[in-house]
């Protein structure tokens, strides 16, 4: 999602003469109004905002306000109960998007060693079926990554029926990682090996992402908290730094949906700072947050 990692706002003290409302602000940001668009994220997209988040919170919307020509937040408010348009602009704004290529680099050795390689033995006279899931995609850095690495170890990837879905709440990167173009200096943070993958677009400092490559990647706007349509099962999962926005409850419910989608022996890639809590029948850590599925 662009639910990547984020970097966390600084906790807000009430201050001023009318309590619960901050004065220097250059909008009125009254703690109804960071309630109930708290609520409003929760209830679309999961995200559980703490009273740390509030500057976050502040920032970010108040973009939408001069966007929208509106002098408060209480009139926002209206309007996104009453825009459902916007509400998608709403989840945008409060998404945080970090990314790059080849970013906790372990889990794409991983990946090829125990995923990619083994299908490749398996299937090396017949052809094989591979299916990968980035949820929480951003701009496309992370499937782009599992898709380089696919191609480098599978030469003949036309035999195969190999796809990887990446899906992200917020249009505007999954946009961006539809294209396929970079900056030039994203080759700063992809190993060697790889960077034969990414060459010059030609329009300024741009590079493009390898055209087969590209191929295997397909872009979908997929809000988590909701029905996933789509009914197969997968070879592993990418749900790195997503989890953090949300409250237990929430991350134990998609935990087990995501169990139901890997397949026997299949794996769960999680973020850095993040961890299983409490028991997932049917998961086991392998590694540094890696989490295989039983048969």
């Amino acid at each position: 999602m662009a639910l990547g990692t984020h970097s966390a706002a600084a906790a807000f003290a009430n201050s001023g003469p009318a309590a619960g409302v901050e004065s220097d602000r250059e909008f009125a940001f009254s703690d109804a109004d960071f309630r109930g668009l708290a609520q409003v994220a929760y209830e679309q997209a999961g995200i559980a905002l703490s009273d740390s988040k509030r500057n976050l919170v502040y920032s970010r919307l108040s973009r939408r306000l001069r966007a929208l020509g509106l002098s408060t937040f209480r009139e926002y408010r209206e309007f996104l109960a009453e825009n459902m348009a916007e509400r998608e602009s709403f989840i945008n704004a409060i998404s945080t998007n970090l990314t790059k290529f080849f970013r906790e680099s372990h889990h794409f050795d991983h990946l090829r060693s125990e995923v990619v390689a083994k299908f490749a033995k398996a299937n090396a006279a017949s052809l094989g079926r591979m299916r990968v899931w980035s949820a929480g995609c951003s701009s496309g850095e992370e499937p782009y990554t599992i898709a380089v690495v696919i191609k480098k170890e599978i030469r003949d990837l036309e035999r195969h029926d190999i796809r990887i879905l990446a899906t992200d709440i917020d249009t505007e990167v999954i946009g961006r990682g539809a294209r396929g173009e970079y900056p030039g200096n994203s080759v700063d943070d992809i190993p060697r090996p790889y960077q034969e993958y990414f060459t010059p677009t030609g329009t300024g400092d741009t590079l493009a992402v390898d055209r087969q490559a590209r191929a295997l990647v397909a872009f979908k706007r997929l809000n988590l908290m909701e029905q996933w349509p789509f009914k197969g099962v997968f070879d592993a999962i990418f749900c790195r730094n997503v989890m953090i926005y949300f409250d237990g409850p929430t991350k134990a419910k998609l935990i087990q949906r995501y169990t139901e989608k890997l397949k026997p022996g299949g794996f769960l890639y999680i973020g850095h700072s993040e961890s299983l809590n409490g028991s997932h029948p049917g998961l086991s850590l392998v590694g540094r947050t890696i989490y295989r599925r039983e048969a």
